[in-house]
């Protein structure tokens, strides 16, 4: 059965827009306390990156580290024009199975492959997953966002096939597997499923790209049929992005090949508050790796990083993530609700929510406010 076959999804994350910035006394009635004789954390990888990286995953250490969080870190260094990840921080993720990470810069153009997706295809991290949600406090155009992309995250446009047939003509290959489609299908449902969500909407362009996004869309009616209380629908791509920008409430999950995936998790997260405040992760059957939910766009921004001002709340959100997968959700808790707080109460904001705080000044707000 699917809901067994996915036992993950139920550590992975629960719906973050389930939070009020006054606790409950009951709130408080659970702590962490470690088993007797249990008094090793867990090591997870850490990959600062490029950029802004370095910064943001700095304030996930000083966080962790100030809430005594059972983690620690094993970094190493990593960077996009590299040719190939160095084998001994494959060996540490999947020895961790769980790995947090800065941003890696993807060269354009000259031929060099993207690290951040051949990390995706070596661990087999099939499934991305972006949470974009209206944070509590930080105003944008629509209310009642809530809206959960999950990717698939290893064929379609980004299988890398690509070749100069004659000079002046290249070939690039789209690459749409049944396997692959049933499974992201069954993450999507079972994601819904597990989180009380009610709608699966599949993104496709079957219109035009009829056996491959057709072959994409078969396999989600098929697995739809399993999930007879969750309502399933289907958009096309260019239909999907109008409707978002006008209508974003209408979305709850998202399920999308590779390609789409991309386009629509960058678009939803412009439109919740930015990238610079959704969290993501990329899991597998075996491995995790957590990271800023949207685009690492702002990578390259050498002026946020002199000034030190990137926003390191998306991947504060996204080692929130990390810790619930970990098992450890009352510290996941206290670090999303110290995050929420600090954007609610507005005082200290970087540049992309309309502040002038820099990565450090937030950083020492939502240590102060952890509880």
């Amino acid at each position: 059965m699917a809901r067994r076959s996915f036992s993950l999804l139920k550590t992975l994350t629960k719906p973050t827009t389930s939070f009020s910035l006054t606790p409950t006394p009951t709130s408080r009635s659970v702590t962490y306390m470690p088993r007797p004789g249990d008094g090793a954390p867990r090591a997870v990888t850490l990959i600062p990156g490029d950029g802004i990286g370095p910064l943001v995953t700095d304030a996930v250490e000083q966080v962790m580290s100030a809430m005594h969080a059972p983690v620690y870190f094993e970094k190493y260094e990593v960077h996009g024009d590299m040719n190939r990840f160095p084998a001994e921080v494959i060996e540490s993720i999947k020895k961790n199975k769980v790995c947090l990470k800065g941003g890696l810069k993807t060269p354009v153009g000259g031929g060099v492959s993207s690290l951040n997706v051949s990390l995706r295809k070596e661990l087999d991290l099939y499934a991305s997953l972006v949470n974009c949600f209206n944070l509590p406090g930080l105003p944008t155009r629509h209310e009642n966002v809530d809206i959960v992309v999950i990717r698939e995250n290893t064929e379609g446009e980004y299988s890398g096939l690509e070749h100069e047939v004659v000079p002046g003509v290249v070939e690039s290959l789209k690459v749409i597997t049944k396997f692959c489609s049933e499974r992201i299908a069954k993450y999507a449902f079972e994601y819904a499923y597990l989180n009380n969500r009610k709608q699966v909407t599949a993104v496709h362009k079957a219109n035009i790209m009829k056996l491959a996004d057709g072959l994409f869309l078969e396999s989600c009616r098929e697995v739809a049929t399993k999930y007879p209380s969750i309502k399933y629908s289907e958009i096309i791509v260019d239909n999907c992005c109008m409707q978002l920008v006008s209508k974003p409430e209408q979305f709850d999950v998202m399920v999308t090949p590779n390609l789409y995936g991309n386009l629509v998790a960058n678009t939803a997260a412009g439109i919740a508050g930015g990238t610079g405040v959704m969290p993501g992760g990329n899991v597998g059957a075996d491995y995790a790796v957590f990271e800023q939910g949207a685009s690492a766009g702002n990578v390259g921004k050498e002026k946020m990083v002199e000034q030190k001002k990137a926003n390191p709340v998306a991947l504060l959100l996204s080692s929130a993530m990390m810790l619930r997968h970990l098992q450890f959700p009352s510290f996941a808790d206290r670090l999303e609700t110290a995050v929420k707080r600090v954007i609610s109460e507005g005082k200290c904001r970087t540049k992309d929510l309309g502040g002038d705080s820099t990565t450090q000044e937030v950083v020492d707000a939502v240590i102060a406010n952890l509880d």
